[in-house]
């Protein structure tokens, strides 16, 4: 899965910490969601479309494979 968590974090100034803490995740979380280590649960994906304003379609698209 892809996603453009990073670029929506960047837009906002925010550091990894700083999501994480928006989103109550470690930091380490918010890294491997954004080098595609790991797909976040459907709840924490929710949660990440309704802090930055997206649907989520927008956010996270499947990727090749």
């Amino acid at each position: 899965m892809n996603n453009h968590v990073r670029e929506l974090r960047g837009e906002q100034g925010w550091s990894q910490a700083d999501l994480a803490e928006r989103l109550d995740v470690s930091r380490q979380t918010i890294n491997a969601i954004e080098t595609g280590k790991y797909d976040p649960s459907l709840p924490l994906a929710f949660k990440i479309a309704k802090l930055f304003g997206r649907p989520i379609e927008t956010i996270f698209v499947p990727g090749e494979g």
